[in-house]
C-alpha cells in the first residue's frame, strides 16, 4: 500500500549553492498526492513544484526542478533520496527558499528524522514502473541504463577521478530490505578543491564547507575526519541516482547503471523510457514485491552510527 510520514519533521541548514539559510518541513500527504514541494515564501501565485521528471531543469551540479510559473527548487536529490530510501510516497515539503538545505551532505540527517516520525500506510494500492526492456543513454562523459531487474530495485555505479583520493571505484547493490539505509544514506556529496575554486568564482557551492562536503586534492582528503567509507565517492553517486529515480514519481523494478554518469544523465534516462511505453509497464505491487522496494522494512537502528 502507498505510504505517507507519520507527522511533520523539520530541517534547517544552509543551501550547499546558494549560502542562503533554508527551512524545510516535510508533511504528511493524502494516497496518490506524490511529492510536491511548496515555496512559503511565495505568496502570490502557483508555489507548487512537483518532485517529478518532467520537471528537472538539467544541471550537472545538483538536481533543480521549476513549476510552469517560473518557481524553482534545487538540490533536492538528497531528501528525495531519503523519501525513497525510507518507503515513503506521499509528501508535502514546504521549504521557505530556493535550495534544499545541504545539512551534512548526504541523506542520513532526512532518513534519522523520516525514521524518527515513522510512515503510516494509506488505503490505496502502491503502483511502481516494471522496466520490460534495456533504455539507455549516451553522453560524451559516460552512459546510464535501466535494465529488467529481479523483482526490486538494484543498482551498480563506476565512477573514474584523476584525483587519486577518489581514483576508480566500483560498486553494486541491490537496495531491497533497507540497504539504501545500511549502506549508502551517510555517504556525502564530494568535490576537488580545484572544482570548489572554480564553483566559487562562478557564485556557486557558496554554501560548502569541509563539514557538509567531502573535499579531495591529488591524493589527499582534506575534509577533517577523512572518509566515512573508503568507498564514500561512488556511494553518495548511488544516494543521488535513487533520488533522482524517484523524480519518476513512482518505484521503480529495474536494474539502473551508471557508469560516469551524473544528475543530468539519469533525467535523460528517465526520459527516454518515458518516451517508450513498450519499455516499461505500471503494476499493482503485491506483498512480495513490496518487501522488495527500498524502503520496505527499514528502521532507525540502521542508520550508519558514524553520521
Amino acid at each position: 500500500m502507498q505510504t505517507t510520514i507519520r507527522t511533520a519533521i523539520s530541517f534547517e541548514g544552509i543551501g550547499l549553492h546558494s549560502g542562503k539559510p533554508a527551512r524545510l518541513t516535510i508533511r504528511p500527504a493524502s494516497a496518490n498526492h506524490g511529492v510536491w514541494f511548496k515555496r512559503v515564501d511565495i505568496l502570490l501565485g502557483d508555489n507548487m513544484v512537483p518532485a517529478r521528471w518532467d520537471a528537472v531543469e538539467l544541471s550537472p551540479l545538483c538536481t533543480r526542478i521549476k513549476n510552469r510559473a517560473g518557481v524553482e527548487i534545487s538540490t533536492v536529490e538528497h531528501v528525495m533520496a531519503a523519501l525513497a530510501g525510507c518507503g515513503v510516497h506521499n509528501a508535502l515539503i514546504e521549504i521557505d527558499g530556493p535550495e534544499v538545505p545541504i545539512l551534512d551532505g548526504s541523506s542520513a540527517p532526512f532518513v534519522r528524522g523520516i525514521l524518527s516520525r515513522g510512515a503510516r500506510v494509506l488505503p490505496m494500492p502502491l503502483r511502481v514502473m516494471e522496466v520490460l526492456t534495456p533504455v539507455e543513454v549516451h553522453t560524451a562523459h559516460g552512459w546510464a541504463r535501466l535494465s529488467p531487474g529481479q523483482g526490486g530495485l538494484s543498482m551498480d555505479f563506476h565512477i573514474d577521478f584523476d584525483d587519486a583520493a577518489i581514483g576508480v571505484q566500483d560498486k553494486t547493490l541491490n537496495l531491497a530490505n533497507g540497504t539504501f539505509v545500511r549502506e549508502l544514506c551517510d555517504s556525502r556529496t564530494f568535490c576537488r578543491q580545484a572544482d570548489v575554486d572554480t564553483m566559487r568564482a562562478n557564485g556557486l557551492a557558496l554554501g560548502g564547507n569541509m563539514e557538509n562536503a567531502v573535499v579531495v586534492d591529488g591524493d589527499r582528503v582534506l575534509s577533517p575526519g577523512g572518509l566515512r567509507h573508503a568507498d564514500e565517492a561512488v556511494r553518495h553517486k548511488m544516494l543521488d541516482a535513487l533520488g533522482d529515480l524517484s523524480l519518476a514519481g513512482v518505484p521503480i523494478l529495474g536494474h539502473y547503471t551508471g557508469h560516469k554518469a551524473g544528475h543530468s544523465m539519469t533525467n535523460m534516462l528517465l526520459r527516454e523510457i518515458f518516451s517508450m511505453p513498450e519499455a516499461f509497464r505500471m503494476i499493482e505491487v503485491d506483498g512480495h514485491t513490496a518487501a522488495r522496494l527500498p524502503g520496505a522494512g527499514v528502521v532507525r537502528d540502521e542508520i550508519p552510527a558514524v553520521a
